[in-house]
């Protein structure tokens, strides 16, 4: 068997318990609440808020309620446009992490790159990078699924393998993550909206990951645990 290459996060202090807690919270929202009577609607609604959160950490000026009415700036119709699409890659996921990861990019950045860097890595330093990530994604590892989300979102947005919207893309990956490894199936809690929440945090911490070293991906799975927490509250199932 293979060593797992994520085995050292669980040993960092304070992350096995954070992350339990963290869980624990999500679990007892899907089940208290109702999990069984959800309806495609509510996913529908986690999704939209999740693309308006992810366009306002991109720079968007857009409402949540301009979003729902279709009134919005082209960030925000990137965001939304990625929503519309992005659980029909759940299956493709953990077969091929690179076509998703093309895909959702192509979706994020479509009128805003030329056609031919739609999907595309920018250079074959950011082609690796992915290969990298998609290998992670693809083999058995015994962290928790929601460590593997943080970190191929810190490793989407570290990585920046595309011209542009690779914030976006890791954001969407995240959830994703989520969805295919069983913490949402439903995909009902809205990560990107405890990002927003936390915006300060998220921002300083991934820059923290990408320069700070073993330090710095500690400081981000500890943030990651709250922001997931903040994901869950932000659901509609409150």
């Amino acid at each position: 068997m293979s060593e797992d290459p994520l085995a050292w996060l669980t040993e960092l202090e304070g992350v096995p318990s954070a992350f339990a807690a963290t869980r624990d919270g999500i679990d007892i929202l899907l089940r208290d609440r109702g999990l069984r009577r959800t309806s495609p609607e509510m996913t529908g609604e986690s999704l939209l808020r999740g693309a308006h959160a992810s366009a306002v950490l991109e720079g968007s000026a857009s409402t949540l309620e301009q979003v729902r009415a279709g009134d919005v700036d082209a960030l925000a119709a990137d965001a939304v446009r990625v929503s519309t699409e992005l659980l029909g890659l759940v299956p493709v996921l953990s077969r091929s992490p690179l076509q998703v990861l093309a895909r959702v990019h192509a979706l994020a950045a479509a009128g805003s790159v030329p056609e031919q860097e739609l999907g595309r890595p920018r250079d074959a330093e950011a082609a690796s990078s992915l290969r990298a990530l998609a290998k992670l994604l693809t083999s058995e590892t015994s962290v928790p699924a929601l460590v593997l989300a943080a970190v191929a979102h810190a490793g989407v947005v570290t990585a920046a393998p595309f011209a542009s919207h690779n914030a976006m893309v890791a954001r969407a990956v995240e959830r994703l993550v989520l969805v295919e490894r069983g913490v949402d199936e439903k995909s009902l809690t809205v990560p990107e909206a405890g990002h927003l929440a936390l915006r300060p945090q998220y921002e300083s911490n991934l820059r923290g990951y990408a320069t700070g070293g073993r330090a710095g991906v500690h400081a981000w799975l500890l943030y990651a645990a709250e922001a997931y927490a903040a994901g869950a509250e932000a659901s509609p199932l409150h």
